[in-house]
């Protein structure tokens, strides 16, 4: 880490946070967040890289989340990603997606995210790209047209290991998960949107990320090398750490409420 190892110098419950930091927040007029998994974990959505749970115990992740897979067996692939899309629907956003709307209150507070779920526009976050795409945005695996029939709502998917995909009208082709498979370039639109958003930010908060996967991970160290703050909010290290300037050691539901508060208190 570039700046200072934080640490809690009076062993309170309340995570520490540097003068620095809460200064460098409460200075900005336009902060960009950078989330990654660890910000769903908490409304509890499974990691990407966490155990699956009944019918799906025995796939893994990996391997259905690839353009093979989608290519040798679509109706298992869409039956994997109706239940995750399912999983999401039953949860809520939680405090770190709170405090993060309430910061937005006095100033600007852009999100991108390599989150698939709709957890920071269900909290009212500003949301300005889905790097990873979205588990509610099927399209076209031809023709790419967005696909928006109720057969591709998960509250109406059947509870079954293969889902036949439905059909677009515009070409006949399966309608597949709007997500970015492994192998697959990033959304360009959504790659611009991020980059505009970590360049205009004068602050950038990076939240339960581990830094590993690229391009993505390239965002914070491009703001850090443009002399942009850089807050991380992890209760782990991450690959990241010797590039943010101030981190905070605490689940992003505990670390952005905490760093919101302090914010708000008159200096």
């Amino acid at each position: 880490m570039s700046g200072e190892r934080e640490h809690d110098p009076y062993g309170t419950a309340e995570p520490y946070i540097s003068p620095a930091a809460i200064e460098a927040v409460r200075a900005a007029e336009w902060v960009t967040v950078f989330s990654g998994a660890g910000m769903s974990a908490e409304s509890g959505i499974p990691t990407f890289r966490d155990a699956q749970t009944g019918l799906w115990e025995r796939f893994d992740p990996a391997q259905l989340a690839t353009p093979e897979a989608w290519s040798g067996d679509p109706a298992l692939v869409w039956g994997w990603y109706q239940w995750r899309a399912r999983l999401v629907r039953d949860t809520e956003p939680n405090a770190g997606h709170r405090a993060l709307t309430a910061l937005a209150a006095d100033r600007s507070v852009l999100v991108v995210t390599q989150n698939v779920d709709d957890l920071h526009e269900r909290a009212g976050n500003e949301v300005v790209a889905h790097l990873h795409g979205s588990l509610f945005a099927p399209r076209c695996s031809h023709c790419e047209t967005p696909y928006r029939g109720v057969d591709a709502d998960p509250d109406n998917a059947v509870e079954q290991v293969r889902v036949e995909p439905p059909t677009c009208p515009i070409c006949l082709s399966p309608v597949r998960p709007g997500v970015v498979w492994f192998g697959e370039a990033l959304p360009g639109d959504a790659w611009t949107r991020a980059e505009q958003a970590i360049a205009a930010a004068q602050v950038v908060i990076v939240v339960g990320t581990s830094g590993i996967v690229y391009p993505a991970a390239s965002l914070p160290e491009r703001a850090a090398g443009a002399g942009i703050p850089v807050i991380e909010v992890n209760p782990v290290a991450s690959a990241l750490d010797d590039v943010v300037a101030h981190r905070i050691a605490a689940p992003a539901g505990v670390g952005l409420p905490a760093l919101v508060r302090a914010v708000a208190e008159r200096p």
